[in-house]
């Protein structure tokens, strides 16, 4: 059977699923290139089995940091989906949009057309909202008015992403909200509206207790229209004839043509390893590698980025949370009433509750967020102490440090060399001590005082500058939010990879449509933006018309300049 059609789309996660389903809605054929195998099974579909996708060389590509010269030579994991439905389907589930302002700053570094009013539409077209009745019953703090109810045209409710809100049934959930309240801090009825500052509900890609990821939303739905093929394969390189894209070659040697165009949304990582393989990248690195260079593009596998946070955890005073379902049968339990009954702590990623906040006055919208967890673990399963305890996740959401996408080698098996640099910038040392003793003051507050029976970590010994520093250089931990590798910009400016409608410069036929091209990292989680890329760049490949701008400004704290909340 040829393999071609009229797309070929390499990576079946967050952004090729949603490219792949907008050509096939358009009448087009596509075929998707995806390495990675099923993501059938309990690990992954579980919500609350969340920890071991990621830490299963099935699912996951293995990738860690060269030894970060900032973190005492530590190197972090680097998770990334090798499975169907990509990163989307071993991810945390969170889904937030970023802010409004956050993509304003896209617009001014040169990515014309991505201001909020330009996404906005593409974030409603996504999604299936479910979090109105539950964001009605939100109150304000502090004087400060919450957005509206969820009209407006801030959200979206006919898209194929579901997204829900958990049901906060453990204590602890509303308790870190309503300290937020007596903190001084808003409470905001939805993160993802026009309010983005505050402490409230958290939302998800779950729906009726299973993993939302892009395979349920986008792929599957398009392969069912039988104009989209998966073919199982790693790619090794592009195939150019005369600068224009035709094809992806595997490394078993079976070329997958495109017959109009072929696009990249391998991940952040893996992007810019594909196009350094192609010959688009910097040309003397190339040279290292006996690469001839088709196109010399200083910025590919620059500009890396990441969030970094801290687990700041606190034993219990009271039995109320998940440690409880951490023995061997408790786990047992909890996956048999799910499998039987979709129902119980597996049902929810246990991310219920969040918080966006400014870490200084004179910032104007946050630079902190806050994932809160009923049990104190890490990402990788293992628990900092025996007995009941909880866990506030926080990290800043814009650091100036920024790092490389390297090739190891010309063999497309190997994976790249990825240097974070990781707080490399003395700003990232302050703003992480704000956010270790802006916790420690939240966390003083009567709603969640009552359950604080002593700080794990960072102890109640770490309270000097240079303390903090040893903690933060020990325990920091990534995010998993890698960004930025292929950036987006005009084509005057060298260090841009794709111009605004996604398009590699250099080459013609070879678009980029995942977090890679991210000018900037938007604050929270990067799935829903990397989800909104491969929706609007897929009317980019089209040639529509974008979709009407939507002028809605979000709320802005009339305080920031003179208060921090």
């Amino acid at each position: 059977m040829a393999m071609e059609a009229d797309f070929v789309v390499v990576g079946a996660g967050s952004g090729g699923s949603a490219v792949a389903y907008r050509l096939a809605e358009a009448g087009h054929s596509v075929i998707v290139v995806e390495y990675g195998g099923s993501d059938a099974g309990p690990f992954i579909q579980m919500p609350g089995a969340l920890s071991y996708p990621m830490n299963m060389s099935l699912y996951d590509w293995g990738m860690q940091s060269e030894p970060e010269p900032h973190l005492g030579g530590r190197r972090l994991a680097c998770p990334r989906g090798k499975v169907v439905g990509g990163s989307s389907s071993i991810n945390g589930m969170v889904y937030v949009r970023g802010h409004a302002h956050d993509f304003d700053h896209w617009a001014d570094e040169g990515a014309d057309g991505w201001a909020f009013a330009d996404v906005l539409p593409y974030f409603r077209r996504m999604e299936n909202w479910h979090g109105a009745d539950d964001a009605e019953g939100a109150e304000s703090t502090a004087g400060i008015a919450p957005n509206g109810p969820t009209g407006g045209g801030w959200r979206g409710t006919a898209g194929p992403l579901h997204i829900t809100r958990g049901k906060r049934e453990n204590p602890l959930f509303n308790a870190f909200i309503e300290a937020g309240g007596q903190a001084g801090y808003p409470l905001t009825r939805d993160y993802n509206g026009a309010q983005q500052e505050g402490f409230g509900a958290m939302e998800a890609t779950i729906w009726r207790g299973e993993r939302w990821s892009a395979a349920k939303a986008y792929l599957r739905p398009a392969l069912r229209t039988g104009r989209v093929t998966l073919a199982r394969g790693l790619a090794a390189r592009i195939v150019f004839h005369a600068g224009w894209a035709e094809g992806v070659e595997l490394t078993d040697g079976r070329v997958v043509s495109a017959r109009r165009e072929v696009v990249l949304a391998a991940s952040a990582l893996n992007t810019p390893k594909l196009l350094m393989l192609s010959g688009i990248g910097p040309a003397d690195h190339l040279a290292e590698h006996g690469i001839e260079v088709l196109a010399d593009r200083p910025g590919v596998g620059a500009n890396l980025q990441d969030h970094l946070e801290l687990y700041l955890q606190y034993a219990s005073t009271e039995p109320v949370t998940l440690y409880r379902y951490w023995s061997l049968p408790g786990k047992a339990w909890v996956g048999a009433r799910w499998l039987f009954t979709g129902t119980g702590p597996g049902a929810s990623n246990q991310f219920e509750a969040c918080a966006f906040i400014r870490s200084r006055e004179g910032i104007d919208y946050p630079d902190i967020q806050y994932h809160f967890l009923p049990i104190a673990v890490r990402y990788d399963g293992q628990a900092v102490a025996e007995g009941h305890g909880f866990q506030a996740h926080v990290g800043p959401m814009r650091s100036k440090s920024r790092g490389t996408v390297r090739l190891r080698s010309a063999d497309p098996a190997e994976n790249p060399v990825i240097c974070f640099n990781y707080m490399s910038h003395p700003d990232d040392w302050d703003e992480f001590r704000r956010c270790i003793r802006l916790t420690r003051e939240i966390m003083e507050q009567p709603a969640m005082a009552r359950y604080v029976k002593n700080e794990l970590q960072p102890g109640d010994d770490a309270q000097d500058d240079a303390t903090l520093d040893a903690f933060i250089r020990e325990h920091v931990e990534s995010a998993y939010h890698p960004c930025g590798t292929a950036r987006m910009g005009r084509e005057s400016d060298p260090m841009a990879v794709v111009d605004p409608e996604g398009r590699v410069i250099g080459v013609k036929g070879l678009r980029v449509a995942d977090s890679s091209v991210f000018p900037r990292i938007t604050n929270g989680n990067l799935n829903a933006p990397s989800i909104m890329v491969g929706e609007k760049i897929a009317d980019h490949i089209l040639g529509r018309t974008p979709l009407p701008r939507a002028n809605l400004e979000p709320w802005i704290n009339p305080n920031w300049p003179t208060a921090q909340r």
